[in-house]
């Protein structure tokens, strides 16, 4: 029980209500000290008590992004660019790979991209195209045709990573490099877990192959 330990002010007939209401005041402001002591720290929270997999792919790359760019300062005159990550082994996406992280390295290319530009990195798009590219389907702007891509301007850091990939999950491994020098500026590692995107009791892999369950309820 919090006691308020503040005086009762008396109220002078010469001010009136004006001194009620400050007596008032500070009484809910005592009372209001008392109660925010047994209030629960929810940022702290959200760091100690890991969040649901399913749907938390964001979660898992701010907390990668923290890492990565913890001891690096965001300068106007550098330009990032943000590639794929790829499979360490092959160094190239492999769209005939089963597993529940298949689309991670694409996943995590647009991720970062977002997480840097949020704290304040100027990031290149370097899949822009030259102009509008208008289909029946859709209109875009965004291309992986050589020929329509659109001149880059200079990039000094590259954003990039590989993907180590296990039963459970995938160990992502982010760095930072200097494009001129070649230096690794920053790196981070994280394990993203295969449930991610897919609920774990409805998918699981099997000799390379991805089977799906249903639940019968």
């Amino acid at each position: 029980m919090c006691v308020n330990s503040r005086p009762t002010l008396p109220v002078k007939p010469a001010v009136g209500w004006r001194s009620l209401i400050v007596g008032l005041v500070l009484v809910a402001s005592g009372l209001g000290g008392c109660t925010s002591s047994t209030e629960p720290n929810m940022e702290l929270i959200s760091e100690q008590v890991p969040l649901p997999a399913l749907g938390n792919v964001e979660y898992h790359t701010y907390v990668l992004a923290n890492e990565l760019f913890a001891t690096v300062a965001p300068a106007r005159q550098a330009r990032y660019a943000v590639a794929g990550f790829v499979p360490v082994d092959s160094m190239e996406y492999d769209d005939t790979f089963q597993h529940p992280l298949q689309l991670l390295g694409h996943q995590l290319e647009q991720g970062m991209l977002t997480e840097a530009t949020k704290r304040g990195f100027v990031a290149q798009e370097f899949k822009l195209s030259n102009d509008i590219i208008i289909s029946d389907k859709a209109d875009r702007v965004l291309t992986r045709n050589i020929d329509q891509l659109s001149a880059l301007d200079r990039v000094d850091y590259y954003i990039t990573g590989t993907l180590v990939y296990q039963e459970a999950g995938a160990m992502v491994n982010a760095r930072i490099i200097n494009a001129r020098t070649r230096d690794i500026v920053a790196a981070a590692t994280r394990f993203f877990p295969a449930e991610l995107f897919w609920q774990q009791e409805q998918v699981t892999t099997r000799n390379g192959r991805l089977y799906r369950t249903e639940n019968k309820g």
